[in-house]
């Protein structure tokens, strides 16, 4: 439940910060406030955020220019007190990416026929991610600081998902954009788009044909150029401040669930399938993708036989990527850009999860929650907990934020894992009560879901609770970043802020404007009026703008 403060009680409350209680106020819970006074709101969705507009035929609804989102003051793990702002010391501010899926749309290696029944294998704005990913970049440059504290941001980290479907060229395009550099988001052949969106059937947004298709039907237009605009090569300047990656499932196998090397010769073939989504192999396939990903092969085995196919340019860039070398690219000193070095992975030879300095005395871990076995759920090892456990007791006077792909609810997969054979897993819940082993954990930082939440991890006391952040994905809509800023508030608590940021892209999109940042802001219009869409990844109101409250562990 979120009671508003009323415009007196804002006032009583003190002009000096944004959503402070009125003193001797107490609230159980949420409480809603107005941040403008004096945090520098710019660029946030503290100040806009993208709206819907009015409908179009067929229901298509341009976005516009909307009011922001309020501040709520989360006070499960700790009360407000009156007067922090005027005591609050910036510990931290750093700026969360998460699930950016950047994608080789042209790859064979790929499902989109079966998205009428697992809606995340085709997007109609999904060939324009780089261009998208840009544009963020661009806020995040421009943003530069904490809009609460105005500490600079200290880093950047991606908590997975950063590529779609573990490609090579996948990554380097993911590496180039954060790095900055020359992105050539095109695969197969040099001159023409060859995925489904251009040679394929009615199933999908085909933006350059004047033909019906189902997207047309919800008042999708024709948009000659489209495609030709989306492969052509464009820059990014890449992120002013150290950036880190974590590892996530898409990192890892084909699609995120099929397990590594049972089909992997699809990434080389030289044909795209393409079903109706009446085929039977297709609903199959489908079905499978969500219950059991080690039926794929035989049933791809049976496709190579029957198709139908389109014909594609075979490409070896597509090939897969292990997790060994993935690590190993972060190394590459063509792409280390604001650095690190090794973007926080230890050694080159070295494992998927690592430990680095967010800032004095705040320390960030880093897991790997995926499990190879082929499943879109998590788990971790037990090498990876012990290691992970030595290193927040051995860390005891600084405040601990972990980072992970998987969420706590996510991570239940407790299958062997072919990545660390013979160790036994644990699911998120088995994770949370090491967590609260640990008072100087703060926070568990992590994606996947593409959905905005927050809970509150109560401990056996105050000091041995923390809060789980999650943050919507780069590739659906409401396509958002994460800004973090720990703050010591100087009275046995501590506050982190979690305003939400958008790219920084004309809100409506203009047909007409193929440029770089014109594609930009077709990306986040597309996946609005995307026909799986699904609103409830905005989460609750309470879940998006935050002042989290804790008590202070170390105080």
């Amino acid at each position: 439940m979120s009671n508003p403060l009323s415009r007196r009680q804002f006032l009583r409350a003190s002009a000096a910060t944004a959503g402070v209680v009125a003193a001797g106020s107490v609230f159980a819970g949420h409480v809603h406030a107005n941040p403008a006074a004096t945090a520098n709101t710019s660029g946030t969705t503290l100040a806009r955020v993208a709206t819907p507009g009015r409908a179009r035929k067929g229901g298509y609804r341009p976005l516009v220019a909307g009011r922001g989102w309020p501040l709520f003051i989360r006070q499960e793990l700790a009360t407000a007190k009156s007067g922090r702002e005027t005591k609050r010391t910036a510990l931290a501010s750093f700026v969360q990416l998460t699930d950016m899926h950047i994608t080789d749309v042209q790859s064979p290696a790929r499902f989109e026929y079966v998205h009428p029944i697992q809606g995340p294998a085709f997007r109609p704005q999904e060939a324009l991610g780089t261009q998208g990913a840009v544009a963020l970049i661009n806020r995040i440059n421009d943003v530069a600081r904490g809009p609460f504290t105005g500490r600079a941001f200290d880093c950047v980290v991606s908590t997975g998902d950063n590529t779609d479907n573990h490609e090579s060229i996948e990554l380097d395009w993911f590496q180039h954009l954060l790095s900055g550099g020359t992105v050539t988001p095109n695969t197969g052949a040099k001159n023409r788009f060859e995925g489904l969106q251009a040679l394929g059937s009615s199933l999908y947004y085909r933006p350059e044909l004047d033909s019906w298709d189902i997207y047309k039907d919800r008042g999708f237009i024709q948009i000659p150029g489209l495609l030709r605009a989306a492969i052509r090569s464009h820059r990014s300047p890449g992120l002013n401040t150290p950036w880190y990656a974590v590892f996530g499932n898409h990192d890892d196998q084909l699609l995120g669930t099929v397990p590594n090397n049972i089909v992997d010769w699809l990434y080389y073939s030289g044909v795209k399938y393409d079903l109706p989504d009446t085929d039977p192999t297709a609903v199959a396939i489908g079905r499978a993708l969500g219950s059991d990903p080690t039926a794929v092969g035989a049933l791809l085995a049976k496709l190579r036989v029957t198709g139908p196919v389109i014909p594609v340019t075979a490409d070896a860039r597509r090939r897969p990527v292990s997790p060994r070398e993935f690590v190993r690219r972060h190394f590459d000193p063509g792409i280390t850009g604001a650095g690190p070095v090794g973007h926080g992975f230890s050694d080159p030879d070295g494992p998927t999860w690592y430990r680095f300095r967010i800032a004095d005395g705040v320390l960030g871990i880093a897991l790997n929650t995926t499990n190879s076995m082929g499943i879109a759920d998590g788990s971790i090892s037990r090498r990876q907990l012990d290691w992970m456990t030595r290193t927040i007791a051995a860390n005891r006077d600084q405040h601990v934020i972990v980072f992970s792909h998987h969420t706590s609810s996510t991570m239940g997969a407790a299958l062997p894992n072919p990545e660390t054979p013979g160790e036994q897993q644990y699911d998120g819940a088995h994770l949370v009560a090491q967590l609260h082993r640990h008072p100087n954990v703060i926070a568990w930082v992590n994606g996947h879901t593409h959905k905005n939440e927050m809970i509150a991890h109560r401990g056996v006391t105050g000091k041995h609770s923390f809060w789980e952040i999650n943050t919507a994905s780069h590739i659906d809509f409401p396509q958002l970043a994460r800004i973090l800023e720990v703050t010591d508030n100087g009275d046995g608590t501590l506050s982190i802020f979690t305003p939400l940021i958008e790219a920084d892209s004309p809100y409506t999109a203009d047909p007409s404007d193929l440029s770089q940042l014109g594609l930009a802001s077709l990306y986040r219009e597309l996946s609005y009026n995307d026909i799986h869409q699904n609103d409830d990844l905005l989460g609750k109101p309470s879940d998006r703008n935050c002042e989290l409250l804790l008590a202070n562990p170390l105080h």
